[in-house]
């Protein structure tokens, strides 16, 4: 039995975001509502989990000294390598009957978790997303970059409703689920979604959470912009190259994601985004440079690239599907015995969509 209130699992994978990390730690153990507990998974980097390892273990469950809010439990990630498998990792872990993850170089606001927690004060909430602030090293938002774009660097961007309103997915570094939502349709799936520092790929929550509401079709997920978290932008990702390039994987993974869950559910915000919100952002663009207000034209032609790039990405991505087969991924129980039985009987998934082992071909799609 899972006890009540929040586990917070955070992914780390390089010590070079050492303090990152112990910030988005100690942002937690401030939280005005105390979690549980803070799981920090570690990806396959054994000096690292040795490092938290130490740092953390007078807060250890063995350590005796974490007051309310404050323990900490270093884990190193039980499946392959990348975030899916180590937030997997941390749901299995998790003591509380709600889970929350947090970018490893991201911080959360005093009340992050009390707002998730009113959310769920509705039964029939199964998720609830916040919103991401760009925190940009540089000091200030490049001028060329569009708020449309936001998500680029794994913020809340242009276009998504705001408030506390219901929604097809939750952004994935500033989330929370019941746990029995994982019980109900599986874990995050490995082969899509991020590998350490190879392409930047995305949309594992996307695919989750369309799966989880296949799994239970009264299910809601809401996004409240109250939950807000500062994620870190480091100058690299400001540059064009990075935002090219994120753009072109953001198409690679949408193509998996409609692969796995069908182009319908997969795409259904998607186009809604590219028919109304693009359009009226490089209108908008053109109208500043047409005043003579700074980086206006820029703004235009980064939204067009970015539609093009990740156009791109999912078409190439398609084409190999039709010459490889179409990707599975794995995304079975995560209960750590693969325990069913304690659920109710209307929360169960089919198996089918809880067992699909991933291909070799899968694998080479994305890497």
């Amino acid at each position: 039995m899972s006890d009540r209130g929040f586990s917070v699992v955070i992914c780390v994978y390089t010590e070079d975001r050492w303090e990152d990390i112990l910030a988005a730690v100690d942002s937690v153990r401030r939280q005005s509502l105390p979690a549980l507990e803070t799981l920090l998974v570690v990806d396959h980097n054994p000096a690292l989990l040795d490092r938290l390892a130490k740092e953390y273990q007078e807060y250890g469950p063995l350590g005796g000294s974490a007051a309310e809010g404050e323990e900490v439990r270093v884990l190193a990630n039980a499946g392959p390598r990348g975030l899916s498998a180590g937030r997997n990792t941390g749901i299995a872990a998790a003591r509380g009957e709600f889970v929350a993850f947090l970018d490893d170089d991201a911080v959360a606001e005093r009340d992050w978790l009390r707002y998730f927690a009113e959310g769920y004060e509705d039964p029939r909430v199964m998720a609830v997303g916040g919103r991401t602030m760009a925190a940009w090293a540089s000091g200030r938002r490049p001028v060329w970059f569009p708020e449309e774009f936001d998500w680029v660097v794994g913020c809340t961007y242009r276009g998504l409703p705001r408030g506390k309103v219901r929604v097809r997915n939750v952004l994935g570094g500033n989330a929370s689920f019941r746990r029995r939502a994982f019980d109900a349709s599986g874990g995050f799936a490995t082969g899509i979604g991020r590998d350490g520092d190879k392409r930047p790929l995305g949309c594992e929550e996307t695919e989750l959470c369309i799966r989880l509401a296949k799994a239970m079709p009264d299910a809601v997920l809401l996004i409240d912009d109250r939950s807000v978290i500062h994620h870190k932008v480091p100058v690299a990702r400001e540059q064009f190259a990075y935002f090219r390039t994120r753009a072109y994987a953001e198409g690679l993974s949408k193509a998996l994601v409609a692969r796995s869950v069908g182009a319908g559910k997969g795409l259904e915000s998607e186009r809604r985004y590219t028919t109304r919100v693009l359009p009226a952002g490089v209108v908008r663009g053109l109208r500043d440079a047409v005043l003579g207000r700074r980086g206006g034209a820029g703004r235009a032609a980064a939204i067009v690239t970015g539609v093009a790039a990740a156009a791109g990405g999912y078409a190439v991505a398609t084409a190999r599907a039709r010459v490889a087969g179409a990707p599975t991924f794995s995304s079975g129980p995560i209960s750590p015995a693969g325990r069913t039985d304690h659920l109710d009987p209307t929360d169960r998934a089919d198996p089918a969509d809880r067992a699909r082992p991933i291909s070799s071909a899968a694998q080479s799609e994305v890497s």
